[in-house]
């Protein structure tokens, strides 16, 4: 462990606070305690149950027990309103116990605006609240004086938003803090960190490692994991694990409280009604993820919190941190794609360093099973998932600029030097930084001509030379504050009964596909559609069959560390005794009937079936790569006269299929599809536009809110449509058509792992032609024609293809 110098004793108040617990101050919490004392900055790397959230706040407690503390002391950062409201009440405990004179409230997009408006002119002692909701109060005039006597701030699960915009956003907004509070610390936590010196990096200001004390916990006992077996065979496809539901029901009977994670929204609620199917004993179970209204999911975690429930399916919005001691078994349905996300989701059970988590897996299918021993392998070699830090978003850079031209004027030069401040924006350079201020300014060559874009005004010039700007109008502002937010999700509407309680949202590409008397599942619900009266959706409660709504978003991508152990498992057969008896089958028959790749080959099929010709690539970049691939791929096969009709993907595998065999794939997938294809396929399809929105959002080019009254989706997509098309055309080097390629590059379509895979393509590639399918590839074409069939039902045809596909490649 890297331990700071060492500093005074803890105040004798809390010593015995320890001691009466009978507790003893753990090395790591002695060493964040010691950094702080000693002026320094501080990341903390600790399992789950280590008392990580105790140690980031040992300082403002004893702070706190050395004498009277005015104003705001301690801002504790979370990414989710729900670890807010959780550590709220754990701090509770050891400030009463001690006796402590300290206030702790939370600020989130849930907090009634009575509240924040009393915050700030009377804020407690530690606030606890999120990047956004942060950025917004630095947009006050009074944020000045509001943060002046700032000591510290802590951030939570850091590792959930540092390599991303939001994190781009907070960086940011820790720059402005240091500059009004010079003497501020920064404390950072997360139990799942691979690249410990790059997180250094972004926490201290103006990337100087040296000011962040790196501390390490004590390791804690080793996670209890499972896979979960099936009572008949390993499915073929499919990626929920919903065919386990009666043995997940046992396993919620047989344990006091268990957690059960799923990777969408979707299959939380679809799981959630296979579980209740399956609960002849009427168990108490609920249901928790971000769509839910704010009042249901304060409901659920209360009751979480008093131990009533006997399980709760979640997804990602409860996987950071929430400490719910009786918690004794976490469930993940599906493959968790990544062994930090496991570890994150595994934490959740006991919640005690020195007792075992306890886990269960339910894999989807067979390629899943793998993936899910590859992921237990991975947390028993302490093995993390790669971190990617990349520059920030220059549209998060513009949201940051405009917050703080509403909080003051600024000069150029001034606001320049403290975003450097951030690693993000390190090496951003002054020619940059005008672009971003001239497009806020007047909103670009092209739209100049328009007042609604002209949001600041130039004051005049320091003796520097460096512009000053103020905010054009006070409606600017306003504006700003109603739009301003980093996750742009997609345009919903609120799901209520007559009587007007609101339950949740819905996506409106969704409620658009229902009409009066459709039914759906929300809410741990099945409900019938009355009206649609503007953005609500009416609703009463049936008891009909119902289908599970969808919502639009990439997936979770398979990581680069378990695609490579998966593929380790193919080849080496000594693996193989580890796996169910039909899996063992699965792979042996394909090496019988084909080849079994080698960790570094792309293996590549090809054969006919039923008047088509197949391709199939085995790749493991994951769904999103494989995706735009496949569509790259079925254009360059449209040109070469092989009339493709079409191509499904899986994590693991890409399909393409058409009338005309494919003879020479390696041609399919040179380098330069990225150059020609690649690029023109970007820029003509939804995907930049898509992009672009976002990025106006963002950037505050468009508005999502108007003073008493919110935009649908069509009315923001037909604005940010009709912008995009007159900057393609006037001005195609627009900062925002940048920042939006930049993202249309990096997360729609991952072009890194597209990049990495024809990179290698031309030198590893294998192609076998076969007679027939093969057994691996069986489970990605199970996936044809599934895309038509709606979530939660069963088609029968889809059914008997998928018997004939296993028959005709497992069959002699």
């Amino acid at each position: 462990m890297t331990k700071p110098p060492p500093g005074a004793p803890l105040p004798a108040a809390i010593a015995d606070w320890f001691a009466g617990r009978g507790w003893r101050v753990r090395d790591h919490q002695a060493a964040m305690f010691a950094a702080d004392r000693a002026g320094d900055h501080a990341l903390l790397v600790a399992s789950t149950g280590a008392g990580k959230t105790l140690a980031g706040f040992l300082p403002t407690l004893a702070d706190a027990a050395e004498g009277p503390i005015e104003g705001l002391h301690t801002l504790y950062i979370s990414p989710l309103k729900a670890l807010a409201v959780d550590i709220q009440r754990n701090l509770k405990a050891p400030i009463d116990e001690i006796g402590l004179p300290l206030t702790v409230e939370t600020r989130t997009g849930d907090t009634p605006s009575d509240r924040k408006a009393r915050q700030r002119v009377r804020p407690p002692n530690i606030l606890l609240t999120t990047p956004e909701s942060l950025s917004l109060m630095l947009s006050h005039e009074d944020s000045f004086t509001l943060f002046a006597g700032l000591k510290r701030v802590v951030i939570d699960e850091v590792h959930a938003f540092a390599t991303q915009k939001r994190g781009d956003l907070l960086a940011l907004s820790l720059a402005r803090l240091q500059r009004i509070a010079p003497e501020m610390r920064r404390a950072a936590l997360s139990a799942t960190v691979a690249d410990a010196d790059g997180y250094r990096a972004w926490i201290a200001p103006y990337g100087d490692i040296d000011s962040v004390a790196l501390v390490l916990g004590e390791k804690g006992a080793d996670p209890d994991i499972d896979i979960l077996l099936p009572l008949g065979r390993v499915p073929w496809g499919g990626h929920s694990g919903r065919y386990a539901a009666p043995q997940v029901m046992e396993l919620i009977a047989d344990n006091r409280t268990t957690l059960v994670f799923c990777n969408t929204r979707s299959l939380a609620e679809l799981i959630f009604q296979d579980l209740w199917k399956a609960n002849d004993q009427g168990l108490p179970i609920g249901i928790h993820h971000g769509s839910l209204a704010v009042e249901a999911r304060r409901k659920v975690e209360a009751a979480m919190a008093r131990g009533e429930l006997r399980a709760l399916v979640a997804t990602a919005s409860l996987d950071l941190g929430v400490d719910w001691g009786d918690i004794d078994c976490v469930v993940q349905m599906g493959a968790p794609k990544g062994s930090s996300r496991l570890l994150q989701r595994i934490g959740r059970a006991n919640h005690r360093l020195d007792e075992p988590s306890k886990a269960i897996l339910v894999p989807g299918n067979r390629f899943e099973y793998l993936e899910a021993q590859a992921a237990l392998d991975a947390v028993e070699a302490d093995e993390r998932d790669p971190d990617i830090f990349r520059p920030g978003g220059l549209d998060v850079l513009a949201q940051n600029i405009m917050a703080m031209a509403c909080a003051a004027p600024f000069s150029e030069a001034d606001l320049l030097e403290e975003v450097q401040a951030a690693l993000p924006y390190s090496a951003l350079t002054p020619a940059a930084f005008g672009r971003i201020v001239d497009f806020i300014r007047d909103g670009g060559y092209a739209l100049k001509s328009y007042d609604r874009f002209k949001r600041l005004t130039q004051e005049g010039t320091d003796d520097d030379g460096s512009r000053r700007w103020r905010v054009s109008h006070p409606r600017f502002v306003t504006q700003h504050r109603m739009n301003a937010g980093i996750i742009v999700d997609a345009a919903t509407l609120d799901v209520r009964f007559k009587n007007g309680r609101k339950l949740g949202t819905v996506e409106e590409y969704f409620a658009a596909s229902l009409s009066p008397g459709d039914t759906f599942f929300f809410s741990g619900l099945s409900l019938e559609v009355e009206r649609i009266k503007d953005t609500d959706l009416i609703v009463r409660a049936t008891s009909r069959p119902a289908r599970i709504p969808t919502y639009v978003g990439a997936r979770m991508p398979l990581s680069t560390n378990l695609a490579a152990r998966v593929r380790e498992f193919l080849f080496d057969r000594s693996q193989w005794r580890r796996f169910p008896d039909d899996v063992q089958e699965w792979l042996s028959v394909q090496s019988d009937r084909s080849v079994l790749p080698e960790p570094g080959q792309l293996l590549v099929e090809t054969f006919p079936r039923e008047g088509r010709h197949y391709m199939v690539a085995y790749s493991f970049e994951g769904w999103n790569a494989h995706q735009s691939l496949g569509m790259l791929i079925t254009k360059r096969m449209e040109k070469r006269g092989l009339k493709p009709l079409g191509f499904v993907s899986n994590d693991y595998a890409l399909a393409c299929y058409g009338l005309e065999p494919v003879t020479d794939p390696a041609a399919l997938f040179s380098k330069d599809i990225l150059r020609d294809e690649f690029t023109d396929w970007v820029q003509q399809s939804a995907l930049l536009k898509r992009a672009f929105r976002e990025v106006s959002v963002i950037g505050g080019l468009v508005e999502r809110q108007h003073p008493g009254r919110r935009k649908t989706g069509k009315q923001v997509t037909f604005s940010t449509d009709l912008i995009y098309d007159v900057l393609r055309k006037y001005e195609p080097d627009h900062v925002l058509l940048e920042a939006a390629w930049a993202d249309a590059r990096a997360r729609l379509t991952d072009v890194g792992r597209l990049g990495d895979l024809l990179d290698r393509a031309a030198d590893t590639m294998l192609h076998v032609h076969l007679d027939r399918v093969s057994p691996l590839a069986v489970p990605v074409l199970v996936l044809i024609g599934r895309e038509t069939v709606a979530t939660g039902t069963a088609d029968d045809a889809l059914i008997a293809e998928a018997e004939a596909l296993v028959a005709e490649a497992m069959g002699d």
